[in-house]
This record gives structure tokens, C-alpha cells and sequence, in this order.
């Protein structure tokens, strides 16, 4: 069915701006998209259907969000800023009347959503705010288990993170955090000239495809997160100590023998795998029983 969805381009955009005298600001990482064909492109890589719930964070003036509507389900935006919570329905009405009705907006701090403020959300969808991106992604991957599709777009920098395999020098907590959820890799490569204002620094997507449930490898639970994330950090605490010396304060030997692995490597050669071994063999030694 034709939804007759009016994507905005550089001149709406500024108009828009002028319109609510919104000046994009750093502090809560503002860059709006300009280019329909980017925002296009983004809802072809993350691969959404008309059997969607997408949660986009940040909206901003709409350009994804029109995007999304046009194909998804049902699209809730999560806006922190006000005055773009507020136009947000109205550029809706105008730009996409007959897919109006998909939309929902919450004007709230994304770190700050529940898992009732949502129902069984499908996928996330969005360019992040760049300054909280990982702990929003972060966040939403651990309330929202439902979720089975991510795509976001990010500082190139950080996608390289996330996206980052065993043994680089990039590799960190993120990379271990989010491999947790699912299969992360590099999804594209964004330029600066799609947004405005156009930012210092390059973008990047990241597609993370979650674990289905009775699929995933190991329970993505929030008992094994809560066991598993503080290890990470603790073995990432201080790159150049081995996990013997990183992880005393947490786990002691005979819990790396039980786990497998060597105590003399260090964390970042570890891969998620091996870090949940440890975890679970720890509730093993703790509980007397077998891991």
C-alpha cells in the first residue's frame, strides 16, 4: 500500500529549525539528517517489515522517523528535548497523514525508559545522541529482550568498538557488552555532509542481530548480565594486567582453571564466550556445584 510519506530534505530541515528556534547542541549530541536518501538507506540495512516495533531514540526534527513509519508497524520515539517532542506529531500530520497513527513519543531521557514504558519493541532504530550512545544501546539491549534487530548510527569511532573482534587494540568493554546481546558487526560508513550541522568526525552503523530466544548460544538473561558485565569490567579495568592480578578481587584461580582459561592472558584477548565461562563457573565454585 502507498503511504505517500513526504521525506524531509535540507531546506525542511532548516526551516523547521528556524520555525522552533532550535540551535542543535552538543550537549545533547545533535546532528539532524538531511538526506532522504541516507535515512532510506538506514531502514533498507536494518531490514524492518510491516511486522515492526521500532524504538528510535532521538528523532529530532523526524527524518528517520518518516522513514520508519512509511515501513514499519508501529514506531515509538524516545525525545528528550521538548520543543522536537512536541513538533514531532505535527511534521508527522503533515508529511505522512495516513501512517500518523503508528507513532508514538515519549519525552523522556532514553537512559531513563522502563521496560513497561514500551511493548515488546522489534527493533531499535536511530542515530544515536553521540555522547550516550553505547550506554543508551546498552540500556535498551538489557530491558528490552524482545528486540531482535538493532541498527544505529553512531561516531566511526565507536562503531569500530562495538564491532571489534578479540585481540585489537580497540577491542573493550563495549565490544564484549554488546556481543553479549548478538552477532555485531559493521553495517556502512555515513558522511558528514547528510547532516546539519555536519559534525567533526565520520559515522558509522552498527547492525547487531539478538540471540532469538532458544537460539542464543547462552541465556541472555539478566542474571548471567549481572554476573558476566562486572567480570568484563574488572578485566578491562587495567588493559596490560593479567586476569590473575585484574580479577583477584572478584574471582580467584581455581575459578579460571574451572572456566578454562589461561590466568596469565590478559582481557582483551578474551571473547564473550570465555568471559560467561568464567562467570558461570563461578557461580559454580560459589555454589558447590558444576559449571
Amino acid at each position: 500500500m502507498e503511504t505517500h510519506v513526504a521525506l524531509l530534505g535540507p531546506q525542511e530541515i532548516r526551516t523547521l529549525a528556524e520555525a522552533l528556534e532550535v540551535q542543535p547542541t552538543k550537549k545533547l549530541g545533535q546532528n539532524f539528517v538531511h538526506d532522504p536518501n541516507t535515512v532510506r538507506m538506514i531502514v533498507a540495512a536494518a531490514e524492518i517489515t510491516e511486522e515492526d516495533h521500532v524504538i528510535e531514540v532521538g528523532p529530532g526534527l523526524g527524518s528517520l522517523t518518516l522513514a520508519l513509519l512509511d515501513t514499519a508497524h508501529q514506531v515509538t520515539a524516545v525525545e528528550i528535548d521538548p520543543r522536537l517532542a512536541a513538533q514531532l506529531p505535527i511534521t508527522v500530520a503533515q508529511r505522512a497523514a495516513q501512517v500518523a497513527d503508528r507513532l508514538t513519543i515519549i519525552e523522556r531521557d532514553a537512559l531513563k525508559i522502563q521496560e513497561q514504558d514500551i511493548h515488546q519493541p522489534t527493533a531499535l532504530v536511530a542515530n544515536l545522541p553521540y555522547n550516550v550512545s553505547v550506554p543508551v544501546l546498552l540500556h535498551l539491549l538489557r530491558i528490552f529482550p524482545s528486540i531482535r534487530r538493532v541498527l544505529v548510527m553512531v561516531q566511526a569511532e565507536v562503531a569500530d568498538r562495538l564491532a571489534a573482534t578479540p585481540g585489537s587494540k580497540i577491542y573493550g568493554v563495549p565490544s564484549v557488552k554488546a556481543a553479549f546481546y548478538g552477532s555485531v558487526r559493521r553495517a556502512g560508513s555515513i558522511g558528514k555532509n547528510v547532516f546539519w550541522p555536519a559534525p567533526k568526525i565520520e559515522s558509522g552503523l552498527v547492525r547487531i542481530d539478538c540471540f532469538a530466544p532458544g537460539e542464543s548460544p547462552w541465556p541472555v538473561t539478566e542474571e548471567l548480565r549481572a554476573q558476566v558485565f562486572p567480570i568484563v569490567d574488572a578485566a578491562f579495568a587495567q588493559r596490560r594486567k593479567t586476569l590473575r592480578s585484574a580479577l583477584k578481587p572478584l574471582v580467584g584461580a581455581e575459578v579460571l582453571e574451572a572456566a578454562g582459561v589461561d590466568p596469565s592472558r590478559r582481557g582483551e584477548t578474551l571473547g564473550v564466550e570465555e568471559y560467561i565461562r568464567i562467570a558461570l563457573a563461578q557461580q559454580a565454585v560459589e555454589g558447590g556445584g558444576d559449571a
